[in-house]
C-alpha cells in the first residue's frame, strides 16, 4: 500500500489497521493553515503512523522532524518514508516506544510545530497534552494541532494553553492551541469544513 503527499510523492504504508495515515484532506488543511511556517521549523509529531504528516513536513523545508510511535514495523516505515524524502541539510529521527517515556526524553528542546494524532479511543489525550506541557515542548510561539473524534471531546485543562482555531471534517476535528495571547481575533473559532 501507498499514500501519495506533497509533491506527489509516494509513501509506504503498513497494510490492516496497526496505523490510521491522517486523510489526505485533513493533512492538506493542517498545512493550508500552517502556510508560510513550516521552512525551518522544528515539527514533532506523535504517534507518527507512518509519518505522512512528517513526511509532508520534511517535503516543505523543515530543518527537523522528530516522531514518536510505539509500533517497531511502522518505526521501521516512518524511517524508510523520511529517508526518501529528506535532504542533507534536514535532521529527522524516530522514537520508538512509550510515548510519554519518550517525550520526557525530549525534554530541553522545543517545537514550533507539534502533530497530535493518536487511536481517538485510546485515553492517552490528557497525560500526553500535560507531559508537552510539563516538559515545555512547544515554543512559546509555536502552536499544536490535536487530531480527534468530532464528538465527545474536550482540550484537557492546561495553564497557560488556550484554543486558536478548530476545525471539523466530517467525522474528524482538529483543535490548535498555543501558549497565551498571541493573536487576537480567532480564538475560540470553529469552521465546518464540507468543502
Amino acid at each position: 500500500m501507498s499514500l501519495r503527499i506533497y509533491g506527489n510523492r509516494q509513501l509506504k504504508t503498513l497494510p490492516g489497521k496497526e496505523t490510521r495515515p491522517t486523510s489526505a484532506r485533513v493533512r492538506e488543511a493542517v498545512f493550508n493553515i500552517w502556510q508560510g511556517k513550516i521552512a525551518g521549523c522544528h515539527w514533532l509529531d506523535l504517534c507518527a503512523g507512518t509519518g505522512s504528516m512528517g513526511a509532508e513536513a520534511l517535503c516543505r523545508g523543515a530543518s527537523l522532524v522528530v516522531g514518536i510511535e510505539k509500533s517497531s514495523r511502522a518505526c521501521a516505515t516512518i524511517e524508510q518514508n523520511w529517508q526518501q524524502v529528506g535532504n542533507t541539510e534536514q535532521e529527522f529521527r524516530v522514537l520508538r516506544g512509550d510515548i510519554i517515556g519518550q517525550l520526557k526524553t525530549l525534554s530541553g528542546s522545543q517545537f514550533d510545530r507539534i502533530y497530535f494524532d493518536p487511536p481517538y479511543a485510546s485515553g492517552l489525550y490528557q497525560s500526553v497534552v500535560e507531559a508537552i506541557a510539563h516538559y515545555q515542548l512547544l515554543d512559546p510561539s509555536g502552536e499544536i494541532a490535536v487530531e480527534h473524534a468530532s464528538q465527545g471531546w474536550t482540550l484537557p485543562e492546561v495553564p497557560h494553553w488556550e484554543i486558536c482555531r478548530k476545525k471539523v471534517y466530517g467525522n474528524t476535528s482538529l483543535t490548535f492551541c498555543r501558549i497565551g495571547s498571541q493573536r487576537a481575533g480567532d480564538e475560540g473559532a470553529e469552521e465546518n469544513s464540507n468543502s
